[in-house]
C-alpha cells in the first residue's frame, strides 16, 4: 500500500509529462493560476499538480462541482463559456466578468485530464476553445486579474449557492494576483507567457528548474 501511495501522489508530475509547454500552453493553463493558490498546485503544466494526485483532482471535481462523469465535464465547461455566473453578474453589476468563468473553466479542464475524464488531446482543444473570448475581451494580465476579482466578490456577496464551498478571505486573493501581476516574480506564469504571447507566433519555453510559484 505504502508503494501504490508513492506510485500514485509522490512522483512528480513533471516526471510522466516531461515536454515542457510551449508560449501558447502555458498562457492557456496561466487563465487558471488565480484559482490555483494551495500549496503542492502547479501553474506552469498541463497537469494541476507538482506531483501526481490523480484522486485528489476527482474528489475536488466531485466535492465542489458535482462532476463525477465526463458528461457531467462536459456540459460544466459548456456552461461556463456560454453564460456562467457573468451573466447573472451582469445584471447585478452591469459587468460580465469573464475572466471569472474562464479561469473556473480552465481549471475544470485541467482536474478532468488529471482524474481521467478526458485525455491530453480533448484538454488543450477545451483550453483552446475558450481562448478566442478571452484574448478578444481583455489586453493584459491585469485586466484580467481586475475582472476576476470582481467577479469573485460578486459571487461572494450574491451568486453563491447554498452547499457552495466557503472561499478564503478577499485579502488572500487579492495578494495572490498581486503576487502573480509582480513583474519581479520570475516565477509567475505571467511573466512567462506576457499577454500578448498569445497573439504571436507560438515559440518553445526555456525549461525552468522551478515546477510551481
Amino acid at each position: 500500500m505504502a508503494l501504490w501511495r508513492w506510485r500514485k501522489r509522490g512522483v512528480k508530475a513533471a516526471r510522466r509529462y516531461p515536454v515542457p509547454l510551449t508560449a501558447h500552453q502555458l498562457w492557456m493553463v496561466s487563465l487558471s493560476a488565480p484559482v490555483n493558490r494551495h500549496k503542492g498546485a502547479s501553474r506552469t503544466t498541463l497537469y494541476p499538480y507538482v506531483r501526481i494526485d490523480d484522486d485528489g483532482a476527482r474528489h475536488r471535481l466531485a466535492d465542489q462541482w458535482d462532476i463525477t462523469s465526463r458528461e457531467q465535464l462536459v456540459g460544466r465547461l459548456d456552461a461556463l463559456a456560454g453564460s456562467g455566473y457573468r451573466a447573472r453578474a451582469h445584471q447585478l453589476t452591469g459587468v460580465a466578468p469573464l475572466a471569472w468563468d474562464a479561469a473556473m473553466y480552465v481549471d475544470i479542464a485541467r482536474r478532468g485530464f488529471a482524474c481521467g475524464l478526458i485525455g491530453e488531446s480533448d484538454a488543450w482543444t477545451a483550453l483552446k476553445n475558450i481562448v478566442p473570448a478571452v484574448a478578444g475581451t481583455y489586453g493584459s494580465w491585469q485586466e484580467y486579474a481586475d475582472h476576476y476579482l470582481l467577479g469573485r466578490r460578486v459571487w461572494r456577496e450574491g451568486l453563491r449557492a447554498p452547499g457552495d464551498p466557503e472561499l478564503p478571505p478577499q485579502t488572500v486573493a487579492d495578494a495572490h494576483l498581486q503576487a502573480l501581476l509582480d513583474p519581479a516574480n520570475r516565477a509567475s506564469p505571467w511573466n512567462r507567457a506576457p499577454w500578448d504571447a498569445i497573439r504571436d507566433p507560438d515559440r518553445p519555453l526555456p525549461v525552468s528548474g522551478r515546477t510551481r510559484e
